[in-house]
């Protein structure tokens, strides 16, 4: 291949001559210091170490100019990424500091609180990611050695452990950390590593809006204070770049502006260019303008030469190369990949209603086919050009999915969309469809699940709603737990979907707002349908109702009414409970383990939810692990506990059973895989 002219490259690199003949900038240039800060050795030192523990130093720097966020184009509130390097030095005879704070704030000038952070005020607003290196229980901290997110105030309303996740803040070693909002889907996320390479998980992700925080113009930096202890916060490199709403990437953008880099720092931590160029540096730059910085244009001119013909040699390639790269990350990445509109619309036929296989209120889900990751389940959002993408189903879903959840009863996300009017999420697709389609939509099909099969996809339920209740990072309550959310795969393991209705909790978390409730009729316990506020045992209620779904066979509520939770428990009054088996089964089960599965699924939906259990609880019993439940001769009634007004608890009864109906089978879309 021959190799192009010299006329092209010569335009090309005389555009590229400002940045390659310009000298290192100085970071006081870029930087205003506050407080006790100051620069040392290629790095900023916030705080001074003092011969006493209690040192009370609070250092602060800011970028010398207030930086816009709000975007001109949309006039919304422009997304930001923010790579940082920073390292902790304690001393061996005192106890560590409060911690540092990577900050964007109204103002400069402020009373201090914990870290240097502001103190709360109407006329000014902050947000902040803290590395807190001390433990204080009055701001709600989880320890001494975690990271958190702040919104004008110092108590944290976000954090995780940094120590869990392998980052020992207060190690003295060199930690880079990556802190990105994107507007478009209200989210902040975090990364932490050793090394100069983002990991491909966040340590913390969390959705939040910063419209209302963030002011036409902010001052971004970073803030650190000893408190009672004593140590050294440094920041050592610090890039910033501020970008619209129309970004296509999702992930960091390193070629941010370089607030504080030295000579030297592009081939260890990333280039940039300074926002903040002032005359003196122009100056300078022109001065370089001499015999030396010709010979070196002319040099690398010829250098570029060579490599410009090996890249095109290897361009055919490296788009080959590029393509099975992408299909790897699709099929084998934990993180989801962001895709084009251009390639939903291929994969989907441009939505072709032939390829529609379900259908809902608040989305629609078409089969799929990507070249580099095989058959997809698409699920595209219903969205108007002024919904508020905070209050979207599509929001909620994607927050949840892409921040915690990873396990092997869970449907996977593999990508999204988010382009003009279009929100798409990409899900694995799963062959044999929803559980609601094999268990009531093919009676007459020869597609019966067998008893194994049941007691497969019950525990692989309880094992999925296990991992959402106790093991996560955070508590989450799904919300929508039905057969028509349980996907199962080419060997029919059940895997949980659909987290439009999804609430995340802290663990710690004693108290939960009342919401309209929402799921659908049959599956609601009855203290969610009275107070509006989920829990866990609201959960588990629902995963009661799934486990007599798949043990019977019935409809939650049939056409004619009868509600399988009412048909059950009259069985069980008259001692013959084993007849509520599913009779596609033909007897080819275990009486005493159907009669087990029947059990754990009443168990589960007393109308009591104190007499419920865990979800761990109830597949112990079912996997014989746990001695089989004691059960009342006849159905409860319905207690109700609500919180009254002065914080007492009183119980309701209410007179009779609770009885569903099918006069509004749906309270809220329904939205499912097919």
């Amino acid at each position: 291949m021959p190799c192009p002219s010299l006329s092209p490259l010569f335009f090309f690199f005389l555009l590229l001559l400002p940045s390659v003949l310009s000298l290192p900038f100085f970071p006081s240039d870029n930087l205003t210091l506050y407080g006790d800060a100051f620069f040392s050795h290629n790095a900023i030192t916030l705080t001074t170490h003092q011969p006493t523990c209690s040192s009370s130093s609070i250092g602060r720097a800011f970028f010398i100019y207030p930086l816009r966020f709000l975007d001109p184009q949309t006039n919304s509130t422009a997304s930001f990424s923010s790579r940082f390097s920073f390292s902790v030095l304690s001393s061996p005879s005192c106890p560590s500091g409060d911690g540092l704070a990577f900050l964007i704030t109204s103002s400069t000038h402020f009373p201090a609180l914990s870290m240097g952070l502001p103190q709360p005020s109407p006329s000014s607003s902050f947000f902040a990611v803290e590395f807190d290196t001390t433990f204080d229980p009055s701001l709600g901290d989880i320890n001494d050695n975690h990271v958190g997110i702040d919104l004008n105030s110092a108590s944290s309303f976000a954090s995780v452990d940094a120590l869990s996740r392998g980052i020992d803040l207060k190690s003295g070693t060199i930690i880079t950390a990556w802190v990105e909002y994107r507007h478009a889907i209200k989210m902040v996320r975090v990364w932490l590593a050793y090394s100069s390479t983002r990991p491909p998980i966040p340590i913390l992700a969390s959705q939040v809006d910063l419209s209302e925080r963030l002011k036409d113009f902010m001052h971004v930096g970073f803030t650190a204070s000893n408190g009672e202890g004593s140590s050294d916060y440094l920041v050592h490199h610090w890039q910033f770049k501020i970008f619209g709403y129309e970004s296509r990437s999702m992930d960091v953008v390193d070629e941010g502006d370089c607030f504080l880099c030295y000579e030297g720092d592009s081939k260890n931590f990333g280039s940039g260019s300074s926002m903040g160029k002032n005359e003196k540096r122009k100056k300078i730059g022109e001065m370089a303008l001499g015999l030396g910085g010709l010979t070196a244009f002319v040099l690398s001119v010829l250098a570029a030469m060579v490599v410009v013909c090996v890249f095109l040699r290897r361009k055919k390639r490296g788009v080959k190369n590029m393509e099975q790269g992408r299909r790897s990350r699709l099929q084998t990445s934990k993180v989801p990949t962001r895709l084009s509109l251009s390639e939903i619309k291929s994969a989907t036929m441009g939505f072709n209603r032939e390829r529609l296989v379900g259908e809902g209120a608040s989305a629609k889900v078409y089969k799929g086919y990507l070249p580099f990751g095989g058959d997809v389940a698409v699920k595209r959002f219903e969205r108007e050009n002024d919904v508020d993408c905070l209050h979207n189903p599509f929001a909620t879903e994607f927050a949840t999915m892409v921040g915690y959840l990873r396990h092997k009863n869970l449907v996977q996300l593999k990508g999204w969309c988010c382009e003009g009017n279009e929100l798409v999420l990409v899900y694995e697709f799963l062959p044999n469809g929803s559980l609601n389609k094999v268990l009531h939509r093919n009676f007459n099909s020869s597609i019966v699940l067998s008893w194994r099969q049941r007691q497969n996809i019950v525990l692989g339920v309880a094992s999925a709603l296990t991992y959402l209740h106790e093991e996560c990072e955070r508590q989450i309550i799904h919300r929508d737990v039905k057969s028509c959310n349980i996907m199962l795969d080419a060997d029919f393991n059940a895997k949980l979907g659909d987290f439009g209705l999804a609430e995340v909790y802290e663990h710690s978390s004693s108290t939960r707002d009342a919401t309209i409730p929402a799921g659908t009729m049959g599956y609601l316990a009855p203290e969610y349908v009275y107070s509006g506020v989920p829990t866990e045992k609201t959960d588990v209620y629902s995963f009661g109702v799934v486990v007599l779904e798949v043990a019977t066979g019935r409809k939650p509520v049939e056409d004619d009414g009868t509600v399988v939770v009412d048909y059950v428990w009259s069985l069980w009054e008259r001692r013959k409970l084993v007849e509520a088996a599913d009779p596609r089964l033909m007897g080819n089960f275990d009486a005493l383990d159907m009669e087990r599965m029947l059990l754990v699924g009443l168990l589960c939906v007393h109308p009591d939810d104190d007499k419920r259990p865990r979800v761990r609880e109830a597949a112990r019993i079912l996997k014989k692990e746990a001695p089989l439940p004691l059960l009342p001769p006849s159905k409860p009634r319905v207690r109700i506990r609500p919180i009254c007004p002065d914080g007492t608890s009183e119980t309701q009864s209410v007179v009779g059973d609770w009885h569903s109906t099918d006069e509004a089978p749906y309270l809220t879309p329904r939205s499912q895989f097919y």
